[in-house]
């Protein structure tokens, strides 16, 4: 049986969830039959002429781009415009479009962690991490005969998720004790006598927006009356997701060098690899960010690292960044298609693993940064 653009699309999306794309974003499948069959597919970071001439001369039924074609809001792809003649194309030649952009971003692997591999780093987090969703702890005291049932109740309602965990608890035996007074209706003694009773302490996490749903489940399973619970707030925690990575080279090198090692891993464009700071400053610790990272140059600051490798940096920022502190890293600015290039790679692992090697994953040939011509000047000035 053949895999599908919807078996494929599925498959990328639990890598690079589309939930966790920031809000102004657009990713997912642009065009294509989720019912059609896909056996070989293209991982391109822009989506361009020249790409999709690749992709229908070497047969690929599906484009993975990190790029949005149609980034901003659009009321019709005629043929006669250019986003909308590449979508013709497209369609004409039977190749689906499928995009992820933040989310492979923030995706734990993503798109700068394809980066850091390339340069010889060891990831140990990220740069600007993403917290985990907000979590509730849930203490309640239960009867020993009736725990199960109200544990089972408050795991069908969503509590005690943790990762790739489910059904999750924490219990313990102990003596509960209450007095029912007048108007009580006690599933358990009688009015005006204190009673002890053997009860189960049950402990649950809970995402918590949830919260509602699995107090409500609680109470409906709880054999009591008046139930006993606590409910705590926990935390904010960071995750192994969110933009950028910080990691370590093997050992210590001068910037000159660590530029040098950039330029060598990462595609040659007119762009280049240049870099600010002591050409002699030794880097061992590194943060890298694929794409424009010029709004964590905070983060690399506070992150203490030796070196921040981005792209698209820009004059007064970078020169501002450099003396705010003796301490700030230094920059490597490379190209921004250069950067994120290495995560092609990366994406097509995912359709090959997923499948087992039954659905071919290509990574482009085809430089689209769009960057022709560089020059340095050939007059040597002292002003």
């Amino acid at each position: 049986m053949s895999t599908t653009l919807g078996q494929v699309v599925a498959a990328l999306e639990v890598v690079y969830p589309p939930k966790t794309a920031e809000s102004w974003d657009a990713v997912g499948l642009v065009c294509g039959d989720p019912a059609e069959p896909v056996t070989r597919v293209l991982c391109v970071v822009d989506v361009t002429e020249t790409v999709v001439d690749e992709a229908i001369e070497v047969g690929a039924e599906l484009i993975v781009a990190h790029h949005p074609l149609m980034l901003r809001g659009v009321t019709g792809v005629p043929a006669n415009d250019p986003k909308g003649r590449l979508v013709h194309r497209l369609i004409r030649a039977g190749v689906a479009l499928f995009s992820a952009h933040t989310n492979a971003d923030a995706a734990d692997p993503g798109v700068s962690d394809a980066l850091a591999a390339l340069l010889g780093l060891t990831v140990t987090g990220p740069l600007s991490p993403n917290p985990v969703p907000p979590l509730d702890v849930l203490t309640t005291f239960v009867p020993h005969a009736a725990a199960a049932d109200v544990l089972a109740a408050l795991h069908a309602a969503g509590a005690g998720r943790i990762g790739d965990y489910r059904d999750a608890a924490f219990t313990v035996a102990g003596t509960g004790q209450f007095r029912p007074v007048d108007g009580a209706n006690p599933a358990i003694g009688t009015v005006g006598a204190l009673e002890h009773v053997d009860e189960t302490r049950v402990e649950v996490v809970l995402e918590r927006r949830l919260r509602t749903q699995v107090v409500a489940a609680l109470r409906a399973a709880h054999p009591y009356e008046e139930v006993a619970l606590n409910l705590h707030e926990m935390a904010d925690l960071p995750s192994s997701t969110g933009i950028g990575r910080i990691g370590e080279l093997p050992a210590p090198e001068p910037l000159r060098d660590f530029t040098q090692r950039v330029a060598d891993a990462l595609p040659k464009t007119v762009w280049g690899v240049r870099a600010a700071g002591d050409p002699d400053r030794m880097i061992h610790r590194v943060a890298v960010c694929g794409g424009a990272g010029d709004s964590y140059l905070t983060a690399a600051t506070k992150a203490r690292v030796d070196a921040y490798v981005t792209s698209d940096l820009r004059h007064h920022p970078a020169s501002d960044h450099l003396a705010s502190s003796p301490d700030a890293p230094a920059l490597v600015d490379v190209a921004h298609f250069a950067s994120e290039w290495p995560w092609c790679e990366q994406a097509a692992g995912v359709v090959r693993e997923a499948f087992g090697g039954t659905v071919e994953a290509l990574v482009s040939t085809r430089r689209t940064d769009p960057w022709t011509v560089g020059a340095t000047s050939r007059h040597r000035r002292t002003n």
